[in-house]
């Protein structure tokens, strides 16, 4: 099942069933007005929402009913979570990073997961663009995976944990690299170097993934372009040190996270972000020389299945200067 918000009325907008080619859309206001909405009910609204996807698929619903599915019309799935918990998951990213500055991987990092708090009064949605005040911030793209749950009891253990598991989505976690370094230098973590993220068109339930959901983990290429270009087409299930249980029961180790928590696996590894490439540059050659993104650069982040059709929609972003 493929779940969607379209833009408006209010803050949360408007929950829409996709069709699985991401063609056709019915709203289904008497079930769920919002995506939120169903989370918080999720075990009573599911069959009916389950249902009336099933129906659409089969061309069983009126065409008075059903609209054509337009990703520039959509929000981010959920427009806005209870939490954002981003946990790196590729502890390859982590290594490397720590390699161009001399520095070794802590022991630790195999067993206990970083994690941090990220902006949750907001995302963006796929095709909306990315606004930043100047250029010399170091913007930058990640392309990353992300699960939606819905309540997730503290002390849950991992295997347990999985089961909170609702929908699966891409997200494009944009990072301010050259303001990041004086903001964890104080020693208090992230704040103005993580600005919105963006979010893929549709989420899709687990069982909706098929044999790509499995072991908690979301395996097939995640490709990333700029300006039509490759950047890197990673599998997102490989070399995942931590799965999506481990994550949530790391996150919900000393408080319960309220249904609409958005968990997030870090898709640095494979090159998905700009940051990669500079610091294997450096390793390798001594600095970097790829510059981050500049205004007008588009941004594209996408994962299709074994028969080339895209699984969420694709992130579709330009760079704009924020006026």
């Amino acid at each position: 099942m493929k779940l969607a918000t379209l833009k408006g009325p209010g803050r949360d907008g408007q929950l829409v069933v996709v069709s699985g080619d991401l063609a056709r859309a019915v709203e289904v206001p008497r079930i769920a007005p919002t995506l939120q909405g169903a989370l918080d009910d999720w075990a009573a609204v599911e069959p009916a929402l389950r249902q009336t996807a099933e129906r659409l698929e089969r061309g069983e619903l009126g065409a008075e009913d059903v609209l054509p599915f337009d990703p520039g019309a959509a929000a981010a799935p959920l427009p806005r979570a209870y939490q954002f918990a981003d946990g790196s998951a590729y502890l390859n990213h982590v290594a490397l990073v720590r390699r161009a500055r001399g520095a070794e991987l802590p022991p630790e990092l195999l067993d206990d997961p970083l994690m941090y708090q990220g902006a949750s009064d907001g995302f963006l949605g796929a095709i909306d663009p990315i606004a930043v005040a100047d250029e010399a911030f170091g913007i930058d793209l990640e392309a990353e995976v992300a699960v939606i749950t819905d309540d997730v009891p503290m002390g849950v253990a991992p295997e347990g944990a999985l089961g909170h598991v609702k929908l699966v989505m891409l997200l494009n976690d944009v990072s301010l690299r050259r303001l990041i370094p004086n903001e964890l230098a104080k020693g208090f973590g992230f704040f103005q170097g993580k600005p919105r993220s963006a979010c893929s068109p549709v989420a899709v339930t687990p069982e909706g993934l098929g044999n790509a959901w499995r072991e908690g983990r979301l395996h097939g290429a995640l490709r990333s372009t700029i300006n039509g270009k490759e950047l890197g087409h990673p599998d997102s299930g490989v070399e995942m040190q931590f799965d999506f249980g481990r994550l949530i029961a790391h996150a919900a180790r000393t408080r319960p996270l309220a249904a609409g928590t958005v968990s997030n696996q870090d898709r640095s590894v494979g090159s998905s972000c700009l940051a990669e490439v500079r610091t294997i540059e450096t390793i390798e050659r001594g600095k970097a020389t790829t510059g981050f993104l500049k205004f007008g650069d588009r941004v594209r982040i996408e994962m299709l299945d074994d028969r080339g059709r895209s699984i969420f929609g694709a992130i579709d972003q330009e760079v704009v200067q924020h006026q």
